[in-house]
């Protein structure tokens, strides 16, 4: 039977029919609505194992609460289950900084809230391990990958074990899985051995035994010495986050109970372009047909944006990104890039606009060390803080270079860069580190911003910033007297508009107010503040729960009190 064209990947048992398909190798849960776009990793992952040559159904949002129908339409899959909470961790999707429930879901048809649970990794995995024991579950996205270790969770303000204990998959895949979910899944398709299966790169599992060897592996505390001794998860974490940042880590292993939870290092960094591969898939940048004409609010936020490259070199103690996609900043080619952007200028309802030309970092689009052999050596948490690595090439005209050449194409009026830019990769103390800086600030803030300039300070005080491990405030006042600038030569009225995080470790009441009455700030309204969020797998939250920063071993101050952390936001949102 003919494919169906308007159905990207079946969601039902009908649209299976209508495929000609008896069975699927491999059936996707997601915490998320299916949209088939490269911004969302469930499509991309689809993609992937498509083109692999695999049958793919996606059961987008579950129901958990009823008969549990939904785990049970599709049947069972040749392969394994693969099983994921969407782009966000569950939590923070579903609760603000002061754990109320929040009133909606960009990533649920109208934006309704509550279609998916708490800990959705978990409870998704669980309902299938009872459903069908004897089929592999493989979990992976945003929330498996901050949890692959033991870790603080904010919402029950306890420690808890990694993922993989508590939700009893077989498999996880961390960070972005393209290369591990293909070697998974090839070598469950050929019944390879379980021992096979542990030396993929970049996935982690639950074993007997610990690992023996010495040299290239590392034993951390167990999840019971965490759970009694708060300094023992710091130290844990001191490890992980120095493996993260080394070019070439070690395989840790994690006791927790009689069983061992081990994390194999990540596949090798992909060469410059290599992942154009992933995004050069036949995406049909839509909405699932199951949804019809039903508003799907982040959608509409990404339908016309593109992503340039992976990875932040940043290290910002408070951000899940290197966590996540790594350190290493892994960048498409010119070419994938234009191809998307031709793509999206054919689209029904574009109306000449990409929304967003960018990556974590905007501006870290192919930024890479000058010298390979000196990077392997290096052992630093960022590559530009508390100052730029002398090997690190922070040359703009590459983007520049892509965002002429975008701008040029047929059909597109204007590429927006609405991704963060490191300011501090162009701008220091004393002014501008190269003309390619100079260049780039003066094309985004005239070319490619929409009037409202969007950068992330975070704070102003010092010993805030060193704590969130993000530059000194004078580099903003550079930044905003340098925008000043060319906005009045270009006789443009546009506004500069500050990102601040309220109740960071390290912040006090008198921090918010001195940051109010800063002068750089008097003729700015300060609208964007965000109420800090420990997340699982960031030096802050470490700092968090334990009161001591775990690259210094000094201890730190921290608001926990709920109405205090209030304070300091409202205090900030109405400076006086």
């Amino acid at each position: 039977m003919a494919r169906n064209t308007d159905i990207t990947f079946p969601t039902s048992r009908k649209e299976m029919e209508a495929l000609g398909w008896d069975y699927a190798d491999i059936i996707l849960f997601s915490g998320d609505a299916f949209i088939d776009h490269p911004s969302f990793g469930t499509a991309v992952i689809a993609r992937v194992l498509e083109k692999e040559g695999y049958k793919v159904a996606i059961v987008p949002q579950p129901n958990w609460r009823d008969d549990l129908r939904d785990f049970r339409k599709l049947g069972e899959p040749r392969l394994f289950f693969g099983v994921n909470a969407g782009v966000m961790d569950s939590m923070i999707n579903h609760y603000t900084a002061n754990k109320r429930l929040r009133s909606n879901d960009a990533y649920t048809p109208e934006g309704a809230a509550g279609r998916r649970p708490d800990y959705a990794v978990t409870v998704y995995t669980q309902i299938l391990k009872n459903i069908y024991p004897h089929i592999p579950v493989v979990i992976g996205g945003v929330e498996a990958s901050l949890r692959r270790f033991t870790h603080y969770d904010y919402w029950q303000n306890r420690i808890k074990p990694s993922v993989l204990i508590e939700s009893g998959a077989d498999w996880l895949v961390y960070g972005m899985g393209e290369k591990p979910i293909i070697q998974i899944s090839a070598a469950i398709a050929s019944s390879a051995q379980i021992d096979e299966i542990r030396m993929i790169p970049q996935i982690a599992f639950v074993t007997d035994t610990p690992l023996s060897d010495s040299k290239n592996s590392i034993l951390l505390k167990s999840f019971e010495d965490c759970l009694k001794d708060k300094m023992a998860l710091a130290e844990n974490f001191r490890v992980i986050e120095q493996e993260s940042n080394v070019y070439y880590p070690k395989c840790i292993s994690e006791p927790a109970g009689d069983k061992y939870v081990q994390v194999n290092p990540p596949a090798h960094l992909p060469d410059f372009g290599e992942i154009d591969a992933y995004y050069d898939l036949p995406y049909t940048r839509k909405p699932h047909p199951r949804y019809k004409d039903k508003h799907i609010p982040a959608y509409e936020m990404i339908k016309f944006s593109i992503n340039t490259h992976r990875g932040c070199f940043g290290s910002c103690s408070f951000c899940t990104i290197s966590a996540h996609q790594g350190k290493f900043v892994q960048s498409r080619s010119q070419e994938s890039i234009i191809k998307e952007a031709e793509k999206i200028a054919s689209m029904d309802g574009f109306k000449g606009y990409i929304s967003d030309l960018g990556g974590p970092s905007a501006n870290m689009y192919n930024m890479q060390g000058k010298n390979i052999d000196q990077c392997i050596k290096c052992k630093r948490e960022s590559c530009i803080y508390p100052a730029i690595c002398k090997n690190l090439n922070i040359s703009h005209d590459p983007l520049l270079d892509l965002y002429e050449k975008i701008s040029a194409l047929k059909g597109i009026k204007k590429a927006f860069v609405g991704s963060g830019i490191r300011y501090d990769l162009f701008l220091d103390e004393k002014g501008y580190l190269n003309e390619s800086g100079k260049k780039y600030l003066r094309e985004v803030v005239v070319n490619h911003t929409s009037g409202r300039f969007k950068v992330a300070p975070e704070h102003t005080e010092e010993h805030v910033l060193k704590c969130m491990g993000k530059p000194s405030f004078k580099l903003f006042e550079n930044l905003k007297t340098e925008f000043d600038s060319i906005i009045r030569k270009e006789g443009l009225k546009y506004q500069i508009v500050p990102y601040f995080i309220s109740s960071h470790p390290g912040c006090r009441m008198e921090d918010m107010r001195y940051l109010a009455q800063n002068p750089y700030l008097k003729d700015i309204r300060l609208e964007q503040v965000q109420d800090f969020t420990p997340t699982p797998l960031t030096r802050s939250s470490i700092i968090f729960y334990t009161g001591v920063d775990p690259k210094t071993l000094k201890s730190t101050f921290v608001e926990r009190d709920p109405e205090m952390k209030l304070k300091q936001k409202s205090f900030f949102l109405n400076k006086k």
